[in-house]
């Protein structure tokens, strides 16, 4: 693919089964160069062998399908251009969609009750005086905000100690009742203020803490909402999340989770099962001190929904990791999860007596998945598509869409090949390595991905693509220190990084370029986002093979992350240790002076995750020492650009990566040539 086909890559969303089995529905969203904005509407899907999927709705963004339990109604998320997502219903054969809520800062979460008459929904209550809440006082004429904690903002959602994210419910209204008519004339005089009452059903808040609160459900009869949130006293020195009962009627959360012991739960995703009798949850163990999160694999557990006996752990965490994809009742009292492994993710069901069953395997991502009627459907990608739906049946998968069609018409998917090679000390690094077309020899780019604790997979890539699609081989491996392989392969690089990592990287590049004759070992580069730019910059400091390297929204220095990231607080700490001169020994920063390595740095100005100081102190100090360098800044962007940054910042990223390469490492397919696009990035 090139950047110009960003446009092709539609994304399907976990689905949502009608209770008669007949059909699912999905979302199907995709970047749009015109609108500058993500858009997708929703789809209906038959499970039956007749039929194709149809468009259900036309919104610009129409998000998060749900079924009603009752099956009359089709609820989900809609924006339009420059608002917040509300929800909307519409019922299940066919109408005019109704808006249910008008909250200010939008809606990120809904679920219905077991009667589908109710719906609990989160949302973020701006404090008195921020966010436009008064007329007149902009965001840089607010009062100044005072801090006493070290959890005070999120990338991507600034602050949040002042909007904080709650839980409120609404009647459901019938949806085939008088429609409301905005008053007019001397009716809407004489009701001053209240003149838009009745437009939108009254939600209650139901929680008001000083933390967010995520995920609400509601329990089996429908009489408490379940939720996860950190209320208990040392919330804000520790990392541990706790599953929490409210009574709707009122009275306070009650903590379900963490009653103390050698261990220390970051709990979520609070889920009933189909029967009533039990509640299952995810969590990740963070040893007695609540701070202990590197690599810590994800487990399932569940609790009897009376509470009678603690909660047990029904998965081992050294072997299946379920950091992904939540948790989906799949009827009685068994669930369906998903297991993150060795660059795939599966999809297993579990009972409440831990009975397990793999259900889909192989190499694909599933993404999410539906239980209802008898039949269970996914969303999923693999090699072929960015995401479709399919049905589990007696063969294995069958699928249902083809929202990836224009994707392969219009452009080459270029062929993975896994691979699997010995780091320096015999331990087995697996990948895949990305091949253009021709007889080569190819330049080779040594792509590092993020986390450290997460993993490539075998799925569509983006980034692989475009590069391979302009004449470059993609090496892409997961090293120690990545997940999917068990926590000791996880955490063998706390307060080792850039050790026996560094190795793996740079084995795996060695063996493929040992089994692949036509790859050009003379001309490589090295370049990853994230862990993945701390990587390519501890590369560059001490390794000189490669011609050129790109350091994207790197975490560079663990020193000054420390008080500027918003998880700087404990993330240095737990991956380089506190013992200064350990941590300089595995500092970028600190060996920028031995990098010789001509280098682009890219970095989003609203990053908080890596927060852009990272970036600008690194490219001074590259130029420092005479390294040649360019510092590429997307403003509006935070962490997430390369994954959900507006298209055409996407775009524009691909154009100036591919640009830097034609610039070190030309190709036939890439000669350089200046980067298209309008508003193109100032140099400095």
């Amino acid at each position: 693919m090139k950047p110009c086909d960003l446009d092709l890559l539609t994304s399907v969303s976990a689905p949502t089964i009608h209770p008669d089995g007949t059909h699912a529905v999905v979302s199907a969203t995709r970047p749009d160069f015109a609108a500058d904005a993500y858009v997708g509407q929703l789809w209906s899907v038959p499970l039956g062998g007749g039929g194709t999927p149809r468009r259900l709705t036309r919104g610009f963004s129409d998000t998060q399908p749900q079924v009603s339990p009752d099956g009359n109604m089709l609820a989900f998320l809609r924006s339009a251009p420059g608002n917040k997502p509300q929800v909307f219903t519409v019922p299940a054969a066919g109408g005019e969609p109704v808006q249910l809520t008008d909250a200010k800062m939008g809606v990120t979460w809904f679920r219905f009750s077991p009667n589908s008459a109710q719906m609990v929904f989160t949302s973020r209550v701006p404090v008195h005086g921020r966010y436009g809440t008064v007329d007149g006082v902009a965001a840089g004429a607010e009062d100044p905000r005072l801090i006493s904690s070290f959890k005070y903002r999120a990338n991507g959602a600034g602050y949040t100690v002042d909007k904080r994210m709650q839980a409120f419910l609404l009647d459901v209204p019938a949806l085939d009742a008088e429609p409301w008519i905005e008053p007019a004339g001397r009716v809407k005089e004489s009701l001053g203020e209240n003149a838009a009452a009745g437009r939108f059903p009254v939600a209650r808040q139901l929680t008001n803490a000083e933390a967010d609160t995520s995920a609400p459900v509601f329990s089996a009869d429908g009489k408490r909402i379940l939720f996860t949130s950190s209320l208990h006293d040392t919330a804000d020195e520790d990392l541990v999340s706790d599953v929490y009962s409210l009574e709707l009627s009122g009275g306070e959360p009650e903590r379900l989770t963490n009653p103390g012991g050698a261990v220390s739960l970051g709990a979520t995703s609070p889920t009933p099962s189909d029967d009533g009798e039990w509640l299952f949850f995810l969590a990740s163990e963070l040893s007695a001190s609540g701070t202990d999160f590197v690599a810590r694999n994800t487990s399932l557990y569940v609790v009897p929904s009376d509470g009678s006996a603690p909660a047990r752990r029904l998965t081992e965490p050294e072997a299946i990791d379920l950091a992904e994809g939540g948790i989906v009742p799949a009827g009685g009292s068994a669930v369906l999860v998903f297991n993150r492994t060795r660059g795939s993710v599966e999809l297993l069901r579990v009972d409440a007596q831990g009975e397990q069953e793999v259900l889909v395997t192989g190499p694909r991502v599933i993404q999410g998945a539906a239980a209802a009627a008898g039949a269970v459907v996914v969303s999923y990608a693999d090699a072929r598509t960015m995401g479709d739906a399919a049905v589990l049946d007696t063969g294995g998968l069958r699928t249902l869409t083809d929202f990836s069609a224009p994707l392969r018409s219009q452009t080459r998917l270029a062929p993975l090949a896994e691979q699997t090679h010995p780091s320096r000390d015999g331990y087995p690094v697996h990948g895949w390595v990305a091949l253009p077309e021709g007889p080569g020899p190819h330049p080779v780019l040594l792509n590092i991905h993020g986390g450290p604790f997460a993993q490539f997979d075998c799925a569509y890539f983006d980034e692989a693509q475009a590069y391979a699609a302009a004449g470059y081989a993609v090496v892409q491996c997961n090293p120690r220190g990545s997940a999917g392989y068990g926590q000791e392969h996880g955490r063998v690089i706390k307060e080792a990084m850039g050790t026996v990592d560094l190795d793996d990287v740079l084995s795996f590049l060695e063996g493929v370029l040992r089994d692949h004759p036509e790859l050009d070992s003379e001309r490589l580069g090295v370049m990853g986002g994230s862990y993945g730019g701390y990587l390519s910059a501890w590369t560059i400091a001490n390794d000189h093979r490669f011609t050129a390297a790109i350091v994207e929204r790197g975490f560079l220095d663990p020193l000054s992350f420390i008080g500027s990231a918003d998880i700087g607080w404990f993330f240095s700490a737990a991956y380089t240790g506190g013992d200064p001169a350990k941590v300089l020994a595995q500092s970028p920063m600190a060996g920028v002076g031995d990098v010789r390595t001509p280098t682009l740095v890219i970095h989003s100005e609203e990053d908080l995750r890596c927060p852009v100081e990272q970036a600008q102190r690194y490219y001074t100090a590259l130029k420092q020492h005479g390294v040649t360098t360019e510092l590429l800044l997307f403003p509006g962007e935070n962490h997430e650009l390369s994954r959900a940054g507006t298209p055409w910042h996407r775009r524009q990223r691909f154009e100036h990566i591919l640009r830097w390469w034609a610039q070190w490492l030309p190709t036939p397919g890439n000669p350089g040539e200046e980067p298209a696009g309008p508003a193109d990035a100032v140099g400095l």
